[in-house]
């Protein structure tokens, strides 16, 4: 399957002498979810606004379902809708006329049912009538998502949408983002709400300093950095690790009442039986335990923590 995007030896300095990209090589698959995921000031908006055609990169190349950025700007625009970290919104324009006002300006022919459907899927409709000035945040939020999506794009970026929105919007904008993917729209989101990557992704980019320090299918890079840890709530408490248990990956926690060991969880000997034989061998008794899978949160902090 060819991708819908590819970006190539893309970097971007500024007149001030900033590097904000280094070279950037990505391709993006057609009907993807892929979650770009990086510190603040990392690079994320940076190569979003050039692919987006805000921000000329100052070198590579960047294609979007078959068109140059640079060279076919509109007719790439044209497959592209952006929904940006700013609430950027005509205040006193209505819901409804900004929205059909969006579309008309990728040169879309009016069409009711569209705008409708647009604006029912994130619970606007009821108020398409209403200024956006009056709107609250959350509600300001879906306009700019609707905005985004009135011309039909078969590109949807969303740079950090569910930032500082309610319970209720972010749950409509992952219902809307499964039924877009459904309906073959790529979709590619930035977000400090590294759960709802873990959720929603297919494949994950990390991005660090304007480097794409790694691109991995989530649940490979899952299976290959995420380590398990073994937790056991002891009797009694120790004051420090015993020799004894020096070969096993140990890290005494809780006032010494929490014994946690780190293991390679898809080695054929994770070392746990030895483990317990040891410790009930020398005396220490533990009245709980359990496991745990590394999350997406903590490969991405444990990768990110490497580079600096």
């Amino acid at each position: 399957m060819s991708p819908i995007i590819s970006i190539s030896n893309v970097s971007k300095t500024y007149a001030s002498g900033l590097q904000a990209l280094k070279r950037i090589d990505l391709e993006i698959n057609k009907g993807e979810i892929f979650a770009l995921l990086g510190p603040n000031g990392a690079g994320k908006s940076t190569l979003i606004n050039i692919v987006c055609g805000i921000v000329t990169p100052s070198t590579g190349t960047v294609v979007a379902d078959g068109h140059d950025i640079m060279k076919d700007y509109r007719q790439a625009r044209f497959k592209i809708g952006l929904v940006p970290q700013e609430l950027a919104t005509d205040a006193f324009e209505t819901v409804e006329t900004s929205v059909r006002l969006s579309r008309g300006l990728f040169g879309r022919r009016t069409d009711p049912n569209q705008i409708e459907k647009v604006l029912r899927s994130l619970t606007l409709w009821e108020r398409r009538g209403d200024k956006i000035m009056t709107l609250s945040g959350g509600m300001k939020r879906r306009v700019m998502i609707a905005k985004a999506l009135a011309h039909e794009p078969t590109i949807l970026f969303l740079d950090e949408p569910t930032a500082g929105v309610d319970v209720e919007l972010r749950r409509d904008m992952w219902n809307l983002v499964r039924e877009l993917r459904a309906q073959g729209v790529t979709i590619i989101l930035t977000t400090h709400y590294i759960e709802e990557a873990e959720e929603m992704a297919d494949r994950v980019g990390v991005i660090h300093k304007g480097e794409l320090i790694l691109v991995e299918n989530k649940s490979a890079l899952m299976h290959k950095l995420g380590k398990k840890q073994l937790t056991l709530q002891l009797q009694e408490p120790l004051k420090a690790l015993p020799s004894e248990l020096s070969e096993w990956k140990l890290e005494l926690k809780g006032d010494g009442y929490v014994l946690e060991y780190t293991y390679d969880g898809k080695a054929e000997r994770t070392g746990i039986p030895s483990l317990l034989r040891r410790m009930t061998d020398i005396g220490i008794l533990f009245k709980d335990l359990n496991t745990h899978q590394s999350s997406l949160e903590d490969i991405f902090v444990s990768l990110v923590s490497e580079r600096q």
